[in-house]
């Protein structure tokens, strides 16, 4: 049987792990409310940030910039047929978006043609009469 002085002291005990075991808990929530505050305030910074990056409006091209970026184009698909405009783009070192209305342009002239849809599209050059009759003649 467990006497009297037993008994409180068993209660202390156990009182006094409670109390441990509540402010390890309570400093573990603290410490990670604290750094979910932190990495929050460091994406809302980050994100601060971003719109003034993507906010700059390009300038419109001139149409001799247009064509020249077009000519670079149909160079490097004639250099690498069935490549991707991700590829492509990377070998001139310029964005895919900026090479929509220069591709437009060559497909519209039938100097180039596309395969797929998407991300999937592989550009190749078509061959030109010209260069069919030189052919022909050599």
């Amino acid at each position: 049987m467990i006497t009297n002085a037993t008994g409180q002291d068993l209660e202390k005990r156990i009182e006094q792990l409670v109390a441990e075991h509540l402010a390890a808990t309570r400093q573990a929530v603290t410490a990670a409310v604290e750094r979910a505050f932190a990495k929050a305030e460091g994406e809302s910074a980050q994100q601060r940030e971003r719109p003034k990056q993507t906010t700059q409006r390009s300038r419109r091209r001139r149409p001799d910039e247009v064509a020249a970026l077009g000519e670079r184009f149909y160079a490097a698909v004639c250099d690498n047929p069935g490549e991707t405009m991700m590829g492509l783009a990377a070998a001139l070192g310029v964005r895919s978006q900026e090479l929509s209305v220069p591709v437009a342009r060559l497909k519209r002239d039938d100097r180039v043609r596309s395969v797929g849809n998407r991300s999937h599209t592989r550009y190749f050059p078509m061959a030109s009469e010209t260069k069919g009759e030189k052919a022909v003649e050599a």
